[in-house]
């Protein structure tokens, strides 16, 4: 129950960023003639992030490690082939599963039709992807290699607070102008993985 209200709570607060970042580059595209929007915040949108948080992510990466460890025991040592292939099942099975699920559960809790997800996930579905393994191959390797299992769901929260910035982005803009926002997201994780492989090490 802890690990679905965090979620909840960061993923509610990664769509109010994603608004906040919206706004902004739309506010930067305009003229500088024309008058700024005013904020609005879609707190429905905002809403959409936070259940997703509440009742799937979090509950489906807690018995997916669960499982995961089952089957391939952690190792003492990180460098392990036991690390390699758990990493590889995360972002080569389970990553392109769960991702369908997160078009389909967004989707329709935004009012979508089936078809028209599956529209969406044929046009963004393959641009998602690759932006998740650039993100998410680096961040695996250190939350399985280097954190206990009682905190790789907390780990993963905090990583995916970003990843939800670029998905609400992705999810709800049809101008596909995300590569800037998912470089910017990639950099602030990969300072964020270096702060955790120095206090594993002291």
């Amino acid at each position: 129950i802890t690990k679905s209200i965090t979620a909840g709570v960061i993923l509610g607060a990664a769509d109010l960023a994603g608004q906040a970042l919206e706004r902004s580059l739309k506010n930067n595209d305009e003229n500088s003639e024309t008058s700024s929007a005013p904020a609005v915040v879609d707190f429905a949108r905002v809403g959409r992030f936070a259940l997703f948080g509440l009742v799937l992510q979090a509950p489906w990466n807690h018995f997916y490690y669960q499982i995961l460890d089952s089957a391939l025991p952690p190792t003492v040592d990180p460098f392990t082939a036991t690390t390699g292939i758990k990493v590889l099942i995360d972002q080569f099975i389970q990553a392109p599963i769960f991702t369908i699920i997160i078009f389909y559960f967004l989707g329709i809790l935004e009012g979508k039709t089936m078809d028209m997800v599956y529209e969406q996930l044929k046009k963004d579905y393959g641009d998602t992807m690759q932006a998740n393994w650039k993100l998410w191959v680096p961040a695996t390797a250190v939350n399985i290699a280097f954190c206990p299992p009682l905190f790789r769901v907390l780990f993963l929260n905090c990583v995916f607070f970003f990843w939800s910035i670029f998905l609400s982005l992705k999810l709800n803009n049809s101008d596909g102008d995300d590569d800037g926002i998912a470089a910017a997201i990639e950099g602030v994780v990969e300072e964020q993985e270096q702060q955790q492989l120095l206090s594993e090490k002291n």
